[in-house]
C-alpha cells in the first residue's frame, strides 16, 4: 500500500492544469448561454475526457511512479505510454480547444482572433502552424520522438537532467502524441484532413516501429543499454530483467492501443465506401492509378 499513498510530489505543471481547468469552465460557461442543450451536452462530455487527460498527466509526473521510474525502467516505460499515448488520446476527444477560446472575453477573443488569423505580421507563424500540423509532419515526429528518447545516451542523459527530463523528454511525448491522435480522431473544430486507409496505415507504421524498438531492447540483446540503472541502491532486479520487462510493456501495450484504433479506422472506411470488397478495391485501384501516372510522367520525359 505504501507503494501508491507515498512518493507523491508537487510540480509547477499542476498550477497551470489547475488554471486551464478553470478557463475551460469559464468557456463552457460563456458558450451555454448561448448553445442549446444538446450542444451542452456534448461539450460537457467531452470536457469529462479532457478532465481525464489532464489527470493522467498529473499521475505520470507526479504520482509515486515518477518516483519508481528513477529506479524501474519498466515503470518508466508505464509513464511513457500515460504522457504518449493514454494523455494525448483523452485531450484530443475532450477537444478543449474552443472553450478555451471563449474563456477570453469577446473584445479580447475578437482581438487575439484577427492577430493570429488574420494579422500580415503572424502570416508565418500560420504557416508553422500548419506545418506542425500537417499529418506527414505528426506521424514521423511522433515515430522519432519515441525513438530518439530511448536511444541509451540519450536516455541516460534525461535521466541524469531533470530540466531535459521534465522539460524536453515529457513535453515532446505529449505534443507528439497530441499532434499524432488529432491525425485520427475528430476533435471539434477540427477535423483529419487523411482518409481511413491513410489512417490505418500510419497506425500499423507506427505499431511496427514500437515492435522493433521493443524487440530490439528484449529478445535482440543479451546486456542492459541503459547505464543509470546499473547498481540503483535497494533494487535486488537485474537491469536486463527490468528492460525485459519495460520491452514487453512497450510491445503488448502497443496492441493495446494500435488494435483498437485500427478497428475504428476500418469500420470508418467501411462506413464511406460500403463494404470490406469495396475498400480493398479502391486502395488497390488508386495504388494502380498512382502507378499508370508515374508511368505517363516517365514516358514525358523520355520524350
Amino acid at each position: 500500500m505504501s507503494y501508491v499513498t507515498q512518493n507523491w510530489s508537487f510540480d509547477p505543471v499542476a498550477i497551470v492544469m489547475v488554471l486551464t481547468v478553470l478557463a475551460h469552465e469559464i468557456g463552457l460557461a460563456r458558450l451555454a448561454r448561448r448553445s442549446r442543450a444538446s450542444s451542452q451536452r456534448s461539450r460537457r462530455l467531452r470536457s469529462l475526457a479532457f478532465y481525464v487527460g489532464l489527470l493522467t498527466l498529473g499521475l505520470a509526473i507526479m504520482s509515486p511512479l515518477d518516483y519508481w521510474s528513477d529506479n524501474y525502467f519498466f515503470v518508466h516505460m508505464i509513464d511513457h505510454l500515460l504522457l504518449a499515448f493514454l494523455a494525448p488520446i483523452l485531450i484530443v476527444v475532450g477537444a478543449p480547444w474552443v472553450p478555451l477560446q471563449f474563456c477570453l472575453p469577446v473584445r479580447a477573443r475578437r482581438a487575439v482572433g484577427k492577430f493570429f488569423y488574420l494579422s500580415a505580421g503572424t502570416s508565418g507563424l500560420r504557416a508553422v502552424g500548419r506545418f506542425l500540423r500537417s499529418p506527414v509532419f505528426a506521424v514521423i515526429f511522433f515515430n522519432f520522438v519515441m525513438v530518439f528518447w530511448h536511444i541509451p545516451s540519450v536516455y541516460d542523459a534525461a535521466e541524469t537532467h531533470q530540466l531535459i527530463h521534465i522539460w524536453l523528454m515529457h513535453t515532446s511525448f505529449v505534443v507528439a502524441g497530441i499532434l499524432f491522435w488529432l491525425q485520427i480522431i475528430p476533435s471539434h473544430p477540427m477535423r483529419p484532413t487523411k482518409g481511413p486507409v491513410w489512417q490505418a496505415g500510419a497506425i500499423l507504421t507506427t505499431n511496427v516501429i514500437m515492435t522493433i524498438m521493443a524487440m530490439s531492447m528484449s529478445i535482440l540483446t543479451s546486456s542492459s543499454w541503459y547505464r543509470v540503472y546499473d547498481h540503483v541502491p535497494g533494487v535486488t532486479m537485474t537491469p536486463f530483467t527490468d528492460q525485459q520487462i519495460g520491452a514487453a510493456i512497450l510491445w503488448v501495450c502497443g496492441d493495446f492501443w494500435a488494435l483498437p484504433m485500427l478497428f475504428v479506422v476500418i469500420r470508418r472506411a467501411l462506413e464511406n465506401d460500403g463494404s470490406m470488397g469495396d475498400l480493398v478495391d479502391r486502395v488497390f485501384r488508386s495504388r494502380h492509378e498512382d502507378l499508370e501516372i508515374t508511368a505517363v510522367h516517365r514516358t514525358r520525359r523520355g520524350a
